[in-house]
């Protein structure tokens, strides 16, 4: 008993309105959703990596702009050598008059303001000389201390150091506090008389570290990420927080690389992307942290809308299609009942529905077939003839596949490479092409929208191929004529599609020329329209272009070979215009080829079966 009631709630037996629904939920919602979430976890994936990445080589390329200011602050002490009357007051050890102390002690305060602090060195917040147990200095701002003269002179290199090497000294290492929130250090060398070999006394630069904000103001611009520069024990020398200057980042010894990026997750905090380098000669280390969700910003702002349109569609969409479900069952029952009719012999039947959508389609369709069969049991047609339009349709139809492949191709190649504004474009002229193929079923349109239709077709391989490919479509004729004649659709595009292929692959450039004339023609006796694509690709061998002419006058199709169009192109315009109209061919190998296309001045009211 529960078999057979398991066996009866089987979905092929559910109601065609529940099928519909449930099918629309498997086929279109539910791949949607799937796409929305990888396609969002993917980009947000592909940013961090990027971010990752490339994060560490700018803080490389920071720590080294901080390393080469250093380490130019570090030549200053220099100056002092090129001034006699300075190192003579360096030399003096003793003094026998107090005044004679005051005026060795203005000049060389004098001279510290002048060479250092007076607006030539933007970055030197102050200097100090000690030497002799004097201390001379320059300073844009004060100290805290008060007695900061005498605990200056305790950082006075003791002995002579030979190597005159400088070194760097945190606040942290120095007793004394500027009356300034500016982030500074102190830069200390001796002082060395190299004729004397003796020391002179010992210099220490205060550098204001705030060059650093316009180092890496150039790479980052974002006020909630956090950058800082700390020594190798972790103390703070830079934070684009002030207030944690001078504090100690103690998870620096927990980062898993000094040089490179990380993701850090703190309970309670949104997770951060860490990325870090270290200075190899002075050691610093400068860190870059950015909340992951700063990132996605974007991604998230569109995801979110994403999903408020996504959920509407679907509502929207899911009430039409019960609507439309349950009104497409009523016809087709009708449409049922009408197709045992006919089965029956009875074609005087008739399917009265005036909806638009796919049921009034069928509809429509099934009224025109029983109106056909009709008329062909009263009327007796020429089978060549319907042979003949068949094949036309046929060669014609199989265009469009294509041109499709070759344009997508050219637009997927722009994608890749990243040009968004070119893809807009190529996509825009691509909308238009479409809007060709399908909107107008006609087999023939008229010259000027065809040669349109090429000029954006090679317009998209421009794009594609930039230099390799250039074009020039000359008009002979006015535009009232190339408005007023008709041609058979979609006979350039594969001329020029089998020059751009076999161009490109032994040219470097590629050259097309189109022109449209009008030209008397030998065979039909009359004033024909001409159209004539030459290029400079490699050309064909006498051999395999005696073959394509043999090939031309088949009028027939047979299978797609290397030179589908021209055979495609030639077999249309002679079954719509006869024989006296075609394909000329003209090549030369190394030079290039000419396609010459032959085809009758008619207008719209001339043309054999237009609309169908």
């Amino acid at each position: 008993m529960i078999f057979r009631r398991w066996r009866g709630l089987k979905f092929r037996n559910y109601p065609l309105v529940y099928k519909l629904i449930v099918t629309y939920i498997l086929l279109t919602v539910v791949p949607m959703s799937l796409l929305v979430y990888v396609s969002y976890t993917q980009y947000a994936r592909s940013v961090e990596e990027q971010i990752g990445e490339y994060m560490p080589k700018f803080l490389y390329q920071a720590n080294a702009d901080i390393e080469k200011h250093i380490q130019e602050l570090t030549t200053l002490p220099e100056i002092l050598f090129n001034s006699e009357n300075i190192l003579s007051i360096l030399r003096r050890t003793s003094y026998e008059k107090r005044s004679d102390l005051n005026k060795d002690q203005y000049n060389m305060n004098s001279y510290l303001a002048r060479t250092y602090t007076n607006g030539r060195n933007a970055d030197v917040l102050g200097v100090f000389v000690v030497s002799n147990d004097r201390v001379f200095y320059s300073s844009k701002a004060g100290f805290k201390e008060p007695n900061w003269t005498q605990t200056i002179g305790e950082y006075a290199v003791p002995n002579r150091d030979p190597s005159g090497k400088s070194s760097i000294l945190l606040p942290a290492d120095v007793k004394l506090h500027f009356d300034t929130d500016t982030p500074y250090v102190f830069i200390r060398k001796p002082i060395n008389d190299d004729d004397n070999r003796k020391s002179l006394g010992t210099m220490l630069i205060a550098v204001d570290l705030s060059f650093i904000d316009d180092i890496v103001r150039n790479f980052e611009t974002n006020e909630r990420a956090d950058l800082w520069v700390m020594d190798p024990a972790g103390r703070i020398v830079y934070h684009t927080d002030r207030s944690l200057i001078g504090t100690v980042d103690r998870e620096k010894n927990l980062y898993p690389v000094l040089n490179g990026s990380f993701r850090k997750s703190v309970e309670g905090e949104p997770a951060k992307l860490v990325s870090v380098n270290q200075e190899t000669k002075i050691g610093w280390v400068l860190v870059h942290s950015i909340p992951l969700h700063d990132l996605t910003q974007r991604a998230d702002l569109i995801r979110n809308v994403t999903i408020f349109v996504f959920i509407a569609i679907v509502i929207a969409a899911s009430a039409i299609a019960v609507v439309i479900s349950y009104n497409m069952t009523r016809p087709l029952k009708k449409l049922s009942g009408l197709m045992k009719t006919v089965e029956m012999g009875d074609l005087q039947v008739d399917l009265k529905v005036q909806s638009g959508d796919e049921v009034g389609t069928l509809a429509r369709s099934f009224n025109s077939m029983i109106a056909t069969i009709r008329e062909l049991i009263h009327k007796n047609y020429q089978i060549e003839i319907r042979q003949k339009e068949a094949e036309l349709y046929a060669l014609q139809s199989q265009i469009n596949p294509h041109f499709m492949y070759n344009t997508l191709e050219t637009i997927g190649m722009a994608v890749e490479e990243g040009e968004t504004e070119q893809v807009v474009d190529m996509v825009t002229l691509l909308g238009r092409m479409l809007r060709f193929s399908v909107s107008n079923q006609s087999k023939s349109v008229t010259i000027a929208e065809e040669v349109q239709h090429v000029r954006d077709y090679l317009t998209i391989q421009k794009f594609r191929f930039e230099e390799r490919v250039h074009f020039e479509i000359v008009q002979v004729m006015t535009d009232k004529d190339l408005q007023s004649f008709f041609t058979p659709k979609f006979i350039l595009q594969p001329i020029v599609e089998n020059a751009i292929k076999y161009g490109l692959e032994t040219r470097k450039a590629l050259d097309i020329h189109i022109a449209v004339s009008e030209e008397f023609g030998a065979k039909s006796g009359k004033r024909d329209i001409v159209l004539r694509i030459r290029d400079n690709g490699p050309g064909i061998e006498p051999e395999r272009l005696s073959e394509l002419e043999q090939s031309l006058k088949k009028i027939t199709f047979e299978g797609r070979d290397a030179h589908f169009g021209l055979n495609n192109v030639n077999s249309r315009i002679v079954m719509m215009h006869g024989t006296d109209y075609g394909l000329q061919l003209h090549s030369i190998v190394g030079k290039g080829t000419e396609v010459i296309i032959r085809i009758p001045k008619t207008r719209g009211e001339e043309l054999p079966n237009a609309d169908d």
